[in-house]
C-alpha cells in the first residue's frame, strides 16, 4: 500500500485535525489525545462531508437515570444526521453493519503519513 507524507506533528497538535486531499480521496487526519487517526470524509449514510462534523465524546453503559459521559474526542459525529463513529476503528456507534474507512496512520521523526490503497 503507498504510504503518503500528509503532515508533521507540529502543523497537528493534540485536539486538532485537517482535511485532506489523497488520489482523490479526501480523508480527516486527526490527533486525539497525541495518537493520529485518518478516516474518510464521506459519510456512508448519505455522503455528507463527515470530517466537517464535531469530535466528541458519547454516553457510555451505565445503569438506568445514570449518564457517563466518556471516550472524549474519540467520536465524530456526522454533521448532516448526526451519525457517530469511533476515529480510532471507523466503527459507527450505531451499528455493527456500518463503518467508515479508515487508514493506518505512521509517525516517524516527526512526520506523519498516511497509508492508502485500493
Amino acid at each position: 500500500m503507498p504510504i503518503y507524507p500528509v503532515a508533521t506533528t507540529e502543523e497537528l497538535p493534540a485536539g486538532t485535525y485537517k482535511i485532506i486531499q489523497i488520489n482523490g480521496s479526501s480523508i480527516g487526519l486527526y490527533n486525539v489525545k497525541g495518537e493520529y487517526f485518518a478516516v474518510s470524509n464521506y459519510c456512508p449514510h448519505q455522503g455528507a462531508e463527515l470530517c466537517k462534523g464535531i469530535v466528541c465524546g458519547t454516553t457510555l453503559d451505565s445503569e438506568v437515570y445514570e449518564f457517563i459521559y466518556g471516550r472524549d474526542q474519540e467520536i465524530l459525529r456526522c454533521p448532516w444526521h448526526g451519525w457517530e463513529f469511533d476515529l480510532k476503528t471507523g466503527k459507527s456507534l450505531f451499528s455493527d453493519k456500518v463503518r467508515v474507512r479508515s487508514y493506518p496512520v505512521s509517525v516517524e521523526n516527526g512526520q506523519i503519513s498516511i497509508s492508502v490503497g485500493k
